[in-house]
């Protein structure tokens, strides 16, 4: 089985620096980080901490940038050269319905042609190689055919796909016919790089993908790494047998428990990083309780043994409930 590279999805809110060091440390195994999209011409405080150096040291990172304007693209792409980035990503498929209507996000999809002259001025001017990720369009798997062929006819440095239209947000099956499409023509007709993302939440999804689209470059995962933060190492030693830690029969490996004592410590270093990074507990705290939504599929615990986590209004007072939640 053929190894693919692996990138942690960017997600608003939660897998900042302070996430991506701390899973870097504890967890690892991924061979590049995507930022949460940055939109700013000028970064505000918050994005610029977020992709400073010395913020993310040791960490393949990969900057996203959201825009509707070439202008405001190539801004933040030539701040992101100054400080020794050599790539960034486009964002094409927030699905978000205000950064919808500004034409950002999936939102610059609806008009192919509009898409188009975008992409001239972005690939003409960036000072960096640009990916792109993107949905398959806002309402109609129709409208995907004609957007794939302007992306084709452009030096994508990868394309990313999440085969959900824009009105699906993250509901419903993915569209595999429309990422079938994708994958039969751009590794057909181009050299650009083809990367999957959408619905990875266990290893038997990400074997599934491989085996049925085994040119693609790379695995994205998001929400998946969330619910099992183990997830790329559960893959990894599928991918590689005849390694003696991967002993035992497949379904003993799918079904590997929780790890508590690395997520005790990967939770330790968010506490902290949290703490540090701001001045008031209640944005810190808000992180940490977002992250959990999640993560109570990981650790299996009843929605009644969740509720103290929920009603705690103090870092104090979560540190105590996740010390017994775990």
């Amino acid at each position: 089985m053929l190894t693919k590279k692996l990138y942690f999805a960017p997600m608003e809110g939660i897998t900042g620096y302070v996430f991506r060091n701390a899973y870097a440390v504890v967890y690892g195994g991924m061979d590049a980080y995507f930022t949460p999209f940055l939109s700013n011409p000028v970064l505000n405080q918050i994005e610029l901490h977020d992709v400073l150096p010395e913020n993310n040291r040791g960490i393949a990172l990969v900057p996203q940038i959201i825009a509707n304007r070439v202008d405001s693209f190539t801004m933040i792409a030539g701040t992101l050269k100054d400080y020794g980035y050599t790539e960034v990503n486009f964002n094409l498929g927030c699905p978000s319905g205000t950064v919808v209507a500004k034409g950002r996000g999936s939102g610059a999809l609806r008009e192919p042609k509009e898409l188009r002259q975008l992409l001239d001025g972005i690939y003409e001017q960036s000072p960096l190689p640009v990916s792109v990720k993107c949905r398959i369009g806002i309402s109609s798997e129709n409208e995907w055919e004609d957007i794939l062929e302007v992306l084709m006819s452009f030096p994508l440095k990868e394309l990313i796909i999440h085969p959900r239209l824009q009105k699906e947000f993250y509901k419903g099956e993915v569209h595999m016919d429309a990422f079938r499409l994708a994958y039969d023509r751009v590794l057909s007709k181009t050299e650009i790089p083809l990367c999957y993302n959408g619905d990875l939440y266990k290893v038997e999804d990400m074997l599934r993908i491989t085996e049925e689209f085994p040119e693609i470059s790379a695995l994205m995962l998001g929400r998946g790494i969330l619910q099992d933060p183990e997830l790329p190492h559960k893959f990894s030693r599928m991918c590689h047998p005849e390694d003696p830690a991967a002993s035992g029969s497949s379904s003993d490996r799918f079904a590997e428990p929780a790890d508590f004592t690395r997520l005790r410590r990967f939770l330790d270093l968010l506490y902290d990083g949290y703490k540090k990074e701001m001045d008031r507990e209640g944005p810190a705290l808000m992180k940490l309780k977002e992250l959990w939504k999640y993560l109570q599929v990981y650790t299996v615990h009843t929605p009644q043994e969740m509720r103290p986590l929920w009603k705690a209004r103090t870092l104090a007072e979560y540190r105590d409930v996740v010390n017994m939640l775990l």
